[in-house]
């Protein structure tokens, strides 16, 4: 490690982990490279796909543009957090049942936003849908069956399933 290196210590997924991490290194890649959870993909490296969203204390963020040492004290949650916990099984079974997922490689960004979306409450239009996930990119699915997905799933939430 060089001079530039920094102790963290953050929960990630619900366990504590304390690291020594370069003052470069981004969140994707210390989730990623060090503690080997690899749901959190990286595309872009910019910011603008979307791939690398995780939740950094209940809000979703970009993995590639946190660095790891802002995270130091923080909760991070990814991708494999959220599915172990049950808390998206609803929306992953609706992603299934409509297709709203083909090669996979956006698939974690996305439900980790759609979620962000679904825990508002009530059943968002499907322009809301539409705009709240612009910020991923799915080059596989025209996006039709995605918001059909997070479109069932409030509904299904909310009891009001058609």
């Amino acid at each position: 490690m060089s001079d530039t290196a920094y102790n963290v210590a953050l929960t990630v997924n619900g366990e504590a982990v304390s690291e020594t991490v370069e003052a470069r290194m981004t969140l994707a890649d210390f989730l990623r490279d060090t503690l080997g959870l690899t749901g959190t993909h990286l595309g872009c490296e910019h910011g603008v796909c979307g791939t690398c969203t995780v939740r950094l204390d209940g809000v979703i963020v970009r993995g590639c543009l946190t660095l790891a040492v802002q995270c130091n004290g923080k909760r991070v949650e990814t991708i494999e957090g959220a599915s172990d916990s049950n808390e998206l099984a609803d929306l992953q079974e609706a992603f299934r049942v409509r297709n709203a997922l083909q090669c996979g490689f956006c698939t974690p960004g996305m439900l980790l936003a759609a979620q962000e979306l679904l825990l508002r409450g009530g059943v968002p239009s499907r322009e809301e849908i539409r705009v709240h996930l612009s910020g991923n990119y799915c080059r596989c699915t025209g996006y039709h069956a995605i918001v059909d997905a997070v479109e069932a799933t409030a509904q299904a939430r909310a009891g009001s399933a058609r």
